[in-house]
């Protein structure tokens, strides 16, 4: 049986039976993966809407919320965010047979959103989970992950890191896929969270543990968290100032050699005299004589080594510290029992990280929480693991943005804001939620993310925490006319032609539009936007005039001259702006090369 169903081949081989299985090769395959590569090929055909009226300190905040389906989401942040995330965090579902996955048919894409999200007055659509008496169980999970993983890979920095929780169910699977997708030699850490579940039930084996996947974008460009796991005793010697080992080590692959300590050596004691020896390691083949913590005589000492190489280049250095190959300054003294001990400081990015996560917090414990908050929600991942993991991977200095696609009820964006708090970071989230029904009433879980995210906001401003809002987006259709090539009949490919020529759609508000065409240029839904005047005309200069944008539908050339002036990256305006005038385009133009030629600037016109 294979996804419920009998495999009439694999029978026929158990049997005895010959049956070419056709080219071999390794890897991981289901029906619906070759659909899944034209999904991804598939451009966007939506847009984000603002939503400034569901937002916390809209005009200064560097933290999104988008409320929109995930694979439609992530095509459109790809020229924004390219290669920008430091972070990935998401808990898709766990393919349980009873939680939500996706709207039936979903691969129809924006069209199926919007009539679900009730952007569209058409009725008959409906959610569905996916059931294990489902023909495709497997395949169809595999599907829905494998294009968003795909895409969402793009947007990771070369040092960027994915994390995916995932349980017993689908590991195996997910584990191979992200193998094809981000390849075998970038897999970081398996992490197993001790998540200290229910076990007064009648299972035969209490199952209290989940999986965190660790991948990278380039494991080479990756270095070790600086983090101590928090369940280490304040006693233990990772929080020692200085790190202190032995250097003898006997073994095949440490023969014996010989160490000629000249005089001046340090010593960790301040006199004494240790006679020869060769009954203990290491052998000292001369009388060992200190005074005022150094040696005054050569001694030979005999014995296998760890760092010979480092104690010699600190014996030709005169004694002054040196660097090992972590950067680490390093030192060697003789104590008082004859041995040869080597002394590194520690760094202020000490790491010493464990693949078990125990003590992060429950899920009920995290119930509680939003309880509290007057928000009900099933199983939250509790919001110290989530902090935890994104100290493991970002840094408080860097303005990280960390990225989860699945945001659920908003545990990832509580453990950033949660993580600057306790070291004074920058870090900035983006998230994404489809509106699915979160069994709080008929509120959605996007709008539950909303509000919980406002009470965090709101307990950390009290709190003198600097700017923890949050910018609201929706995603919806795009303000411009975008050919579907799903038409068939000639009525309807003479409507898609009249849209290419009048290409606005009417209606579209300017607040919209400039957002789509913010993302289409290249620049984060955080960028800053001043509303300017051109010449009388009104239009946006973004970040700091690096891109003009003017909407209006009655362009001067004065108006360019007035934008060219201030000789930006890039001019977006509308073709409807021109009236039909050729001549205005050509001047317009002409405007612009003018001022590229004189002042050696590299002005781009871009109409849409």
């Amino acid at each position: 049986m294979r996804e419920n169903k009998i495999d009439v081949e694999a029978l026929r081989r158990s049997l005895g039976d010959w049956v070419d299985p056709g080219p071999e090769r390794f890897g991981l395959t289901w029906p619906g993966k070759a659909e899944c590569m034209r999904v991804i090929q598939e451009p966007s055909i939506g847009t984000l809407v603002p939503m400034p009226d569901e937002s916390v300190d809209w005009d200064t905040t560097q933290n999104v919320i988008i409320e929109g389906e995930n694979l439609e989401v992530l095509k459109l942040l790809q020229k924004a965010y390219y290669g920008k995330v430091k972070l990935i965090y998401i808990d898709p579902p766990y393919n349980t047979g009873k939680e939500f996955i996706y709207p039936d048919n979903f691969k129809e894409g924006l069209t199926d959103y919007l009539r679900y999200s009730g952007q569209v007055d058409e009725e008959g659509f409906k959610l569905s989970a996916n059931a294990e008496t489902d023909g495709r169980y497997h395949s169809k999970w595999l599907s829905m992950m494998y294009p968003r993983l795909f895409i969402a890979r793009n947007l990771l920095r070369d040092d960027g890191v994915i994390l995916v929780s995932i349980n017993d169910r689908e590991v195996h699977h997910l584990r191979c896929l992200l193998n094809e997708i981000f390849g075998e030699e970038n897999f970081y850490a398996q992490f197993v969270w001790n998540n200290e579940g229910n076990v007064d039930n009648q299972s035969a084996v209490k199952t209290v543990h989940e999986y965190v996947l660790c991948y990278c974008r380039s494991k080479e460009a990756i270095g070790p968290p600086g983090v101590i796991d928090p369940n280490i005793e304040d006693a233990s010697k990772l929080f020692r100032d200085q790190v202190e080992n032995t250097l003898t080590k006997n073994g095949s692959k440490n023969p014996e050699s010989t160490v000629t300590l000249p005089v001046g050596f340090p010593a960790s004691f301040e006199s004494g005299v240790i006679p020869a020896r060769d009954d203990k390691w290491p052998h000292l083949l001369d009388d060992l004589v200190i005074e005022e913590s150094a040696l005054v005589q050569p001694c030979r000492v005999r014995s296998g080594w760890s760092s010979r190489n480092l104690l010699d280049l600190f014996i030709s250095n005169g004694f002054v510290d040196i660097s090992d190959s972590e950067g680490k300054a390093t030192r060697f003294a003789v104590t008082n029992t004859g041995a040869i001990y080597v002394y590194k400081d520690r760094t202020d990015t000490e790491s010493h990280v464990l693949s078990v996560l125990r003590n992060m917090g429950t899920t009920q414990q995290m119930s509680r929480q939003l309880a509290s908050w007057g928000i009900e929600f099933d199983y939250p991942k509790p919001v110290y693991l989530l902090q935890y993991l994104c100290s493991l991977f970002t840094s408080p200095t860097s303005a990280d943005i960390v990225l989860d696609f699945f945001a659920g009820a908003g545990s990832l964006p509580h453990g950033v804001l949660l993580q600057n708090v306790k070291d004074g970071g920058n870090r900035r989230y983006l998230v994404v939620q489809l509106p699915e029904p979160s069994g709080d009433g008929d509120e959605s879980l996007a709008s539950v993310l909303r509000r919980r995210m406002q009470s965090v906001s709101g307990q950390l401003t009290a709190a003198g925490v600097v700017e923890p809002g949050f910018r609201s987006f929706r995603l919806s259709s795009s303000n411009f006319s975008v050919w579907d090539g799903t038409t068939d009949t000639s009525e309807d490919i003479v409507s898609q032609l009249a849209l290419a020529v009048q290409h606005v759609i009417d209606g579209a508000p300017d607040e919209s539009m400039l957002v789509e065409l913010l993302l289409k240029a290249g620049f984060a839904l955080t960028a800053p936007v001043e509303a300017v005047d051109f010449a009388g005309i009104a239009g946006f200069a973004v970040s700091d005039g690096a891109l003009l944008i003017c909407l209006a539908r009655s362009l001067t050339i004065e108006a360019f001259e007035a934008m060219v002036a201030t000789e930006p990256a890039m001019i977006l305006v509308l073709d409807a702006g021109f009236g039909g005038s050729d001549e205005l385009k050509v001047n317009a133009l002409q405007t612009v090369r003018a001022r590229n030629q004189q002042s050696g600037s590299d002005i781009a016109l871009r109409v849409v």
